[in-house]
Protein backbone atom coordinates (compact mmCIF):
# COMPACT_ATOMS: atom_id res chain seq x y z
CA UNK A 1 0.00 0.00 0.00
CA UNK A 2 1.06 3.25 -0.90
CA UNK A 3 1.97 6.22 1.54
CA UNK A 4 -0.46 7.80 0.37
CA UNK A 5 -3.44 5.67 0.53
CA UNK A 6 -2.13 4.73 4.22
CA UNK A 7 -2.50 8.63 4.56
CA UNK A 8 -6.30 8.42 3.34
CA UNK A 9 -7.05 5.73 5.33
CA UNK A 10 -5.85 7.70 8.20
CA UNK A 11 -7.73 10.95 7.49
CA UNK A 12 -10.88 9.20 6.72
CA UNK A 13 -10.81 7.42 10.17
CA UNK A 14 -9.32 11.58 11.66
CA UNK A 15 -12.55 13.17 9.70
CA UNK A 16 -14.98 10.77 10.67
CA UNK A 17 -14.02 10.69 14.37
CA UNK A 18 -14.43 14.63 14.16
CA UNK A 19 -18.05 14.15 12.67
CA UNK A 20 -19.20 11.93 15.37
CA UNK A 21 -17.26 14.26 18.32
CA UNK A 22 -18.96 17.66 16.69
CA UNK A 23 -22.48 15.88 16.46
CA UNK A 24 -21.97 15.11 20.08
CA UNK A 25 -20.90 18.63 21.12
CA UNK A 26 -23.92 19.95 18.79
CA UNK A 27 -26.25 18.15 21.38
CA UNK A 28 -24.64 19.06 24.50
CA UNK A 29 -24.80 23.18 23.19
CA UNK A 30 -28.31 22.50 22.21
CA UNK A 31 -28.98 21.02 25.86
CA UNK A 32 -27.17 23.87 27.27
CA UNK A 33 -29.39 26.32 24.97
CA UNK A 34 -26.47 27.52 23.08
CA UNK A 35 -28.25 26.52 19.62
CA UNK A 36 -25.69 29.12 17.55
CA UNK A 37 -23.04 27.35 18.97
CA UNK A 38 -24.71 23.77 18.19
CA UNK A 39 -25.33 24.93 14.48
CA UNK A 40 -21.98 25.27 14.11
CA UNK A 41 -20.73 21.95 15.31
CA UNK A 42 -23.59 20.37 12.94
CA UNK A 43 -21.68 22.37 10.18
CA UNK A 44 -18.37 21.56 10.69
CA UNK A 45 -19.81 18.07 11.03
CA UNK A 46 -21.78 18.02 8.16
CA UNK A 47 -17.87 19.40 6.19
CA UNK A 48 -15.83 16.54 8.55
CA UNK A 49 -18.28 13.59 6.12
CA UNK A 50 -17.77 15.33 2.92
CA UNK A 51 -13.71 15.19 3.63
CA UNK A 52 -14.06 11.27 4.84
CA UNK A 53 -16.01 10.26 2.49
CA UNK A 54 -13.65 12.28 -0.39
CA UNK A 55 -10.55 10.21 1.45
CA UNK A 56 -12.59 7.26 1.21
CA UNK A 57 -13.03 7.34 -2.64
CA UNK A 58 -9.70 8.25 -3.06
CA UNK A 59 -8.52 5.74 -1.19
CA UNK A 60 -10.55 3.13 -3.68
CA UNK A 61 -12.66 2.16 -0.38
CA UNK A 62 -15.81 2.44 -1.87
CA UNK A 63 -16.65 -0.83 -4.12
CA UNK A 64 -20.44 -2.16 -6.11
CA UNK A 65 -22.99 -2.89 -3.00
CA UNK A 66 -22.07 -6.40 -3.07
CA UNK A 67 -18.66 -6.27 -1.77
CA UNK A 68 -19.88 -2.86 0.89
CA UNK A 69 -22.57 -5.07 2.55
CA UNK A 70 -19.96 -8.34 2.64
CA UNK A 71 -17.37 -5.41 3.85
CA UNK A 72 -20.16 -4.63 6.32
CA UNK A 73 -20.56 -8.16 7.46
CA UNK A 74 -17.39 -9.05 7.94
CA UNK A 75 -16.83 -5.46 10.61
CA UNK A 76 -20.04 -6.16 12.48
CA UNK A 77 -19.45 -9.75 13.04
CA UNK A 78 -15.31 -8.87 13.80
CA UNK A 79 -16.73 -6.32 16.86
CA UNK A 80 -19.31 -8.65 18.54
CA UNK A 81 -17.27 -11.62 17.97
CA UNK A 82 -13.64 -10.52 19.33
CA UNK A 83 -13.70 -6.91 19.24
CA UNK A 84 -16.16 -5.92 22.58
CA UNK A 85 -15.93 -9.08 24.31
CA UNK A 86 -11.81 -8.23 24.66
CA UNK A 87 -13.63 -4.84 25.62
CA UNK A 88 -16.20 -6.25 27.93
CA UNK A 89 -13.84 -8.45 29.82
CA UNK A 90 -11.51 -5.03 30.52
CA UNK A 91 -14.03 -3.11 32.02
CA UNK A 92 -15.49 -5.85 33.76
CA UNK A 93 -11.85 -6.27 35.40
CA UNK A 94 -11.56 -2.95 36.06
CA UNK A 95 -14.94 -2.90 37.49
CA UNK A 96 -15.85 0.03 35.30
CA UNK A 97 -19.52 -0.58 34.80
CA UNK A 98 -20.31 2.26 32.54
CA UNK A 99 -17.80 0.95 30.14
CA UNK A 100 -19.50 -2.37 30.34
CA UNK A 101 -22.73 -0.85 29.78
CA UNK A 102 -21.54 0.55 26.88
CA UNK A 103 -19.53 -2.09 25.27
CA UNK A 104 -22.52 -4.54 25.82
CA UNK A 105 -25.13 -2.76 24.33
CA UNK A 106 -22.84 -1.84 21.54
CA UNK A 107 -22.16 -5.80 21.10
CA UNK A 108 -25.00 -6.73 21.24
CA UNK A 109 -26.82 -4.30 18.34
CA UNK A 110 -23.43 -5.50 16.04
CA UNK A 111 -24.76 -8.98 15.86
CA UNK A 112 -28.37 -7.68 15.00
CA UNK A 113 -26.59 -4.91 12.21
CA UNK A 114 -24.49 -8.05 11.06
CA UNK A 115 -27.91 -10.35 10.52
CA UNK A 116 -29.64 -7.28 8.73
CA UNK A 117 -26.47 -7.12 6.52
CA UNK A 118 -26.40 -10.87 5.66
CA UNK A 119 -29.94 -10.71 4.42
CA UNK A 120 -29.51 -7.85 2.42
CA UNK A 121 -26.61 -9.22 1.18
CA UNK A 122 -27.78 -12.68 0.12
CA UNK A 123 -31.28 -10.42 -1.29
CA UNK A 124 -28.56 -8.45 -3.36
CA UNK A 125 -26.41 -11.85 -4.31
CA UNK A 126 -29.27 -13.27 -5.23
CA UNK A 127 -31.22 -10.04 -7.49
CA UNK A 128 -33.95 -10.25 -4.97
CA UNK A 129 -36.10 -6.93 -3.85
CA UNK A 130 -35.53 -6.33 -0.46
CA UNK A 131 -38.36 -6.24 1.67
CA UNK A 132 -39.90 -2.06 2.34
CA UNK A 133 -39.51 -1.70 5.62
CA UNK A 134 -38.99 0.94 8.25
CA UNK A 135 -35.92 1.05 10.40
CA UNK A 136 -35.79 2.35 13.56
CA UNK A 137 -33.15 3.14 15.98
CA UNK A 138 -33.36 3.63 19.88
CA UNK A 139 -31.58 6.84 20.64
CA UNK A 140 -30.41 5.03 24.04
CA UNK A 141 -28.28 2.36 22.83
CA UNK A 142 -28.40 1.91 19.07
CA UNK A 143 -30.77 -1.07 18.76
CA UNK A 144 -31.98 -1.55 15.15
CA UNK A 145 -35.14 -2.84 14.63
CA UNK A 146 -37.10 -3.22 11.64
CA UNK A 147 -40.93 -2.21 10.56
CA UNK A 148 -41.65 -0.44 14.20
CA UNK A 149 -40.42 0.48 17.38
CA UNK A 150 -41.26 -1.70 20.62
CA UNK A 151 -43.17 -1.00 23.20
CA UNK A 152 -39.71 -1.29 24.99
CA UNK A 153 -35.89 -1.96 23.85
CA UNK A 154 -34.90 -5.39 24.09
CA UNK A 155 -31.60 -4.33 25.14
CA UNK A 156 -31.73 -1.59 27.24
CA UNK A 157 -35.64 -1.24 28.35
CA UNK A 158 -36.22 2.15 26.96
CA UNK A 159 -39.53 3.41 26.08
CA UNK A 160 -40.98 3.30 22.02
CA UNK A 161 -40.29 6.95 22.21
CA UNK A 162 -36.50 6.69 22.21
CA UNK A 163 -36.81 4.70 18.83
CA UNK A 164 -36.21 7.29 15.69
CA UNK A 165 -37.41 6.59 12.65
CA UNK A 166 -34.70 6.54 9.84
CA UNK A 167 -35.41 8.43 6.72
Amino acid sequence: MSDSIEKLKAAFAGESQANRRYLAYAKKADEEGLGQVARLFRAAAAAETVHAHNHMRVAGEIGMTVSNLDEAVSGETYEYTKMYPEFLDIARKEKNKQAEWSFNVANEVEKIHAGLFKAALEAVKNSQKLPDVDYYVCKVCGNTVENAAPDACPICGAPAAQFKKIK
